[in-house]
Formats: C-alpha cells, structure tokens, sequence
C-alpha cells in the first residue's frame, strides 16, 4: 500500500505538473488532457477502495472525492479535479508518512528484538539462536548488547538501559543475584546472565507479540467521520444540487463537492490515535490498540488488586524483634543464613534484607525445610530453625514464645538458635510508595469510582489500605466474584481493572479496559488485558491515562475542525464565492493543517508517572497467609 500511495501521488503531481507547463506554453488546449491522465488513475484507486469498503460494510467520505473529481472533469473543470486528486493522492502519502513517524516508538521495540545469544559452554564461548537458549544457560551480554532472555545476573553487578521499554532515561545498577529483563540494553561492562526462562517465554518475547498485536487494531473512532458519513453526503448532495438548482450554474456544485473531500481528515484521526500508543509504550504503557486508548480515556470506575498490584507483590522485613542475649543483627545472619537453602518467598525476601544490608552469609549445613512451615538446619557449627512460632517450639523443644505484633497485614516468623528462641522476623506486604499520590492523580484525570477487590482477608485489606481515599474494599473474592464485581461496576459508566495475578484474568477480560503489571505479572493476566504495564511502577497508570486522553481529545479536534471548517467552505462556494480551484486549494490547507494538528500527540508529556525506574526482582509471588503460625505455602 505505502508504494501504490506513492505512485498514485507522483502520477497526480505529474499530471498537475504538465497541465500547468503546458498552459504556460501557450498550449491550455491540451492542458485538460495532461490533468485529466493525471485523475484517472487516483480516481481508479479511490473507486476501488470505496468497493472495498461498501463489501465491509462500511460507507466513507471517500465517495465524496470520488464525486467531486468526477463532477470536475464531467463539466470541465480539469484543473480543480487535478488539485483534489493531488489533495486525494497526497493525503493518503502523509497519512502514510505521519502514521509511520507515530509508530516509531514500536517500531524501535520490534527491531531490536535480538536473533542470537553468547552462551558459555564446557569452557568456551558460542554463538546460538535464540530458539537453543534454556534455563540454566549462561550467556554472555557484552556492552551494548541486550539481554536475550529474562535472566539472574550471575555477575557482581551491571548496567542497564530500560529506555526502550519503559522510556526512564537514566540507566540502572543491578547486584549479583537480580532479576535482569529481556530487552535490556546492556550500558555497562560485560556481564553473565544465568537464564530462567526460554527466548519464547521471557518478557520481551511477550511485549513483541503485544506490541504486534496492537499494530494490527483499529478504535472505532479511527474512522470517526464515517459515522457520520451518510449524514455528510446527504448534507452535501443537498446543498450542491440546491447550489446547481437555485443558480442554474452546474459549477457551483462542483465547487460544493470539491470543498466537501476531507479524505486526510479522515486519516488525522488515526494518526492521532497511532501516536498516541507509540507515546504510551515510550513511557512504559503497552496499549493493545487503538480501541483500548479510546476506552482508557473514557474510563470513570476503578477496582484495583491488593497484592502486587497496590502492594508491591513481595514480603518485605519491617521490624526485628529480639530477645537478650541475641541482636537484631544476629537473628537476621542466622535466619537469612539458614534461608539460603529455601526458595520460598519469604526465605528469599528474609536473604535479599540481609544481603541489603552488606551481611556475608555461610553456607547453611544439614538443612531440612517442612513446606509451610519452615526450615531447620545448622549455621556456624550452631542449630538454627526459621518458621511460625509453632513449628520453631515442636523442633526445639522450647517453650512457645509469641510475637507481641497483632498487625493484620503482617507474617511474623520465628527464629531460634541453639535451642533457645532469639526473636522474631515480622514480615509484610507494603502499599508501593505514592500510592496515595497516584489515587489522587487518577481522581483529577475524571476517574470517580476507587474500589479494592482482593481474595484477601477483610482485616488485612483494610489494615493495608487504612487512610487511603478508597470508595469501598471487597475482600475474600474468588476470581468469578471478581468478575461479578467488574460487572456490577459496569452499570455506572466504563470500568478499568488493574491486576496482575492467573487469579485476575477473568476480572480483567470482563472489565472495559484490563490493565496487567507485566514486568513480573502472570502470562495470562497480561494476555487478557488491554493495557499491560511494561514496568513494575503503579504510577505508570497516570501516564497511560493521560496520554490516553489527551490523544482522544486531539482526535476530536481534528475532526470537529475539519468538518466544521469544510461546512463553512461548502456554504462560501454555494454562495458562489468560491470557485472549485480555489476550493480545492482551501481544503487541501485544511487538510494538511489537521493532520499536522494530529501529530501534536507525539509531543505529549504526561504530567505525572515518568518518575526513574528501580531494578525489577526476581520473584513476584505473594505468599497467601494460609497458615495461622507458620510460613504460607
């Protein structure tokens, strides 16, 4: 298409082009002939696309070019037919040109997709398809490189660029033994990537096919005028055969028809729409299309996820509690020590808190863990058990020494060295910071509904959004009551549902717009959302919202100043105040000033949710406090 589009544009400028030397060389008798070969072939096009469309089901503006440039060369008026039809021709080359400027931002995405991985084998290096990558694989990433695969990094520490996924300008610092996303660009020294996923599997594959997918869709607004089209052309036959009766001047109708062809307006919109995805990706907002930007825009009820969504997903160490002759230091070394031995998400958060904090932790020995309950083992030539307060009594024999902590939100975990209980670990699921920020900024984008939905327990989700300007909390939901409340939700006005667990996906297909935290979120949360939240930051939302409504309202502006200036002209040239070269001329100027008015949406710059990005870790997983005394499985 972009060729054809090409061609057709150098064949009406060829035409127009020699009509005018011809008329300049004394020669306005075969002028006629050199426009007229230069409208036929666009109006052929055109016709063919109008019976496209009609076997769509769909009835465009276009038959008005098409009637005018008929019209044109039908009474003679060649020269006004050869503008439209450069207007026609040209219109679709720009659209073309500013749909592709629009998409460049996805289009960097696409082609930076790598086709091959450094992989370190039997003590060499080799150059294998990204298909051959497996987990466990160690790769290399030179400078420069980006990552093939989702990976640990199995170096001391690296550098990274997310500019390319989440727009954060600023270039991160990663430690041994954090999550490394595909898609990163390495900005640093060379570093090994230690793979956990497959090449088809990781995150970048998935933003690809995402991105791809969105490329593809068309909003309903794409082609806004259209709706209207019937409407229009009736408007437009009327006033030009009123012109052609009143007057008896079959010229005035030409002139109506001429200034009536707003072909590029038509295309402004989806230019508008087009931009408006490529600036949500390049702040880290995947749009799955044109259609989801649309009802992003319009939303007016939320209902958000608690755990890794307005949580941030992963236990976190709050608070040490320790008992003479033992240190908080101590009880951390041991605990996390021991903990090594487990991936538990509440071992491997108890590792990460200690390894924050610069300790150097031995190998554990004789390590035995009992799922839900804890580990024990020995550290230091010293007997260790991490657990609920329970299970720490049963395997020390020691008498059961509770936590003075009763916050509803909060795993407290037990920790006993040498038979003796040294303290306690409390353990909880944070609100992400700004959360209270963010709910504000959604409030003043129009969003007037706020409601938490989480399988959770009442008091922990109360506890956890204690203060927050929620309009109601819906605890101890399965995912079908989920559902049920986005469909309640529904009955007053769009719904938008964030949440990024299996457990959500029902929720968010059912909801207008599903938005998924896929930097760390399930797979299938992010492939039956709309929108998917390429890094593990809330605040994203601001921005894609924004964009979002911002691009729309452009959209609408192209639309209602185009039409709206086409009128007044119609109106000049029934008048007779404008012939149809000068008509032709006019709309072409009002053409390409909305297309350009259009492309003002790749200039946007959301007011909030561009903050810097912190490195993404390993684990999502939240654990369920299934067990009263002991570690949630």
């Amino acid at each position: 298409m972009p060729r054809l589009n090409v061609a057709l544009l150098a064949i009406a400028v060829t035409g127009l082009a020699a009509g005018l030397a011809l008329v300049a060389g004394g020669r306005p008798d075969l002028a006629g002939l050199a426009w007229t070969a230069g409208v036929v072939p666009v109006l052929a096009g055109l016709l063919v696309e109008i019976v496209r469309s009609l076997a769509k089901g769909e009835i465009g503006l276009d038959i008005v070019a098409a009637l005018s440039m008929s019209a044109a060369v039908l009474f003679g008026e060649t020269l006004a037919a050869a503008v439209v039809a450069l207007m026609y021709s040209g219109g679709r080359f720009l659209e073309s040109y500013a749909e592709g400027r629009a998409r460049r931002d996805m289009r960097d995405l696409l082609s930076r997709v790598p086709r091959t991985a450094t992989r370190q084998r039997d003590g060499r290096l080799e150059e294998v398809p990204l298909n051959a990558i497996q987990p466990g694989d160690l790769l290399l990433v030179r400078q420069g490189d980006v990552a093939p695969v989702d990976g640990i990094l199995a170096s001391a520490r690296a550098v990274l660029d997310l500019s390319a996924l989440t727009g954060e300008s600023l270039p991160i610092r990663l430690d041994l033994g954090q999550a490394v996303m595909s898609g990163a660009t390495n900005a640093g020294d060379v570093f090994e990537l230690r793979a956990s996923r497959r090449a088809a599997d990781s995150t970048y594959a998935g933003i690809v096919r995402l991105v791809e997918a969105a490329q593809r869709s068309k909003a309903p607004m794409a082609r806004l005028a259209d709706r209207y089209a019937l409407a229009f052309l009736a408007v437009t036959l009327v006033m030009a055969g009123a012109a052609w009766g009143l007057t008896g001047d079959p010229i005035r109708a030409v002139a109506v028809l001429v200034v009536a062809t707003p072909c590029p307006l038509i295309l402004a919109v989806p230019v508008a729409l087009v931009a408006g995805l490529s600036r949500a990706a390049h702040y880290g907002v995947l749009i799955k299309g044109a259609k989801p930007l649309e009802a992003l825009a319009q939303v007016r009820t939320l209902i958000l996820d608690k755990t890794g969504t307005l949580t941030d997903g992963r236990p976190q160490v709050v608070s040490i509690e320790a008992r003479a002759p033992f240190t908080e230091a101590e009880i951390l070394h041991y605990a996390a020590a021991l903990d090594q031995a487990s991936k538990h998400p509440i071992a491997q958060a108890i590792v990460a808190a200690a390894q924050a904090r610069g300790a150097v932790l031995p190998l554990p020995e004789a390590v035995v863990e009992t799922p839900g309950d804890g580990v024990s083992g020995r550290v230091g030539g010293r007997a260790v058990v991490v657990g609920g307060a329970g299970f720490v009594a049963s395997q020390t024999f020691a008498a059961r020494l509770e936590s003075t902590v009763r916050d509803a939100g909060a795993v407290v975990v037990a920790v006993a060295v040498d038979g003796k209980i040294a303290g306690h670990l409390v353990m909880a699921d944070a609100l992400r910071a700004g959360t209270a920020d963010l709910i504000a900024g959604l409030r003043r984008l129009g969003i007037a509904r706020i409601l938490l939905a989480t399988g959770d327990r009442r008091a922990v989700a109360e506890a956890v959004t204690a203060g927050l300007d929620l309009d109601g909390v819906r605890a101890d939901l399965t995912p079908d009551q989920k559902v049920l409340v986005v469909l309640t939700a529904r009955k007053g006005g769009p719904v938008m549902m964030v949440g990024d667990g299996v457990n959500d996906a029902p929720a968010l297909a059912a909801a207008d717009i599903g938005v998924a935290m896929g930097a760390r979120g399930a797979a299938a949360s992010a492939e039956a959302a709309d929108v998917v939240l390429l890094v593990d930051r809330l605040d994203r939302l601001l921005a894609g919202v924004e964009i979002a409504q911002r691009a729309r309202r452009i959209a609408l502006e192209s639309v209602v100043a185009g039409i709206g200036l086409s009128v007044l002209g119609m109106l000049a040239a029934a008048l007779g105040h404008l012939p149809p070269v000068q008509g032709a001329v006019l709309q072409e100027v009002i053409d390409v000033a909305v297309i350009l008015n259009a492309l003002r949406t790749l200039r946007i710059v959301p007011r909030a949710g561009g903050g810097s990005v912190g490195a993404a870790p390993a684990d999502r997983r939240s654990p369920e406090r299934k067990h009263r005394d002991g570690r949630p499985d």
